[in-house]
């Protein structure tokens, strides 16, 4: 029941600011990790995910448009979209990441980040289609 009553919490702004954050290190710990694990990631969702089927395309969404992420105030959610791209893309990341995966959480994380990187791009696209139906209207 207490687990419930904190999943549904809703995350003030400081706990979104924390998240970020915390993230953020996550990402500039990565690099000299020699060996990482599912947990070790800053998955770009609210709730930390138990494993790829909690990454869904709503959450995804949710937190890298959210309008409290910290980044400069000029960049559209287009240029936020391909930020996060450019973090998850499977080449990028199972070329630097992957090979540091214990064996037994290897194939949960590159599936995970196979997700983020899908629905990122999905999200992209939509963007792209909405501009370009807005012109064409």
């Amino acid at each position: 029941m207490k687990r419930q009553a904190q999943a549904s919490k809703i995350l003030s702004k400081e706990d979104v600011l924390q998240l970020f954050n915390r993230h953020e290190r996550q990402w500039a710990a990565l690099p000299d990790s020699d060996e990482l694990f599912w947990h070790n990631f800053p998955w770009p969702v609210w709730k930390t995910p138990k494993d790829p089927e909690d990454l869904t395309s709503t959450h995804i969404g949710a937190y890298v448009l959210s309008q409290f992420y910290p980044c400069d105030k000029s960049k559209s959610s287009k240029d936020r979209i391909k930020d996060h791209i450019r973090r998850w893309h499977p080449d990028r990341f199972e070329t630097k990441y992957l090979p540091k995966v214990r064996e037994e959480d290897k194939e949960k994380v590159k599936e995970g980040a196979g997700v983020v990187a899908r629905v990122l791009n999905e999200m992209l696209d939509v963007m792209y289609l909405c501009s370009f139906f807005h012109h064409v209207l």
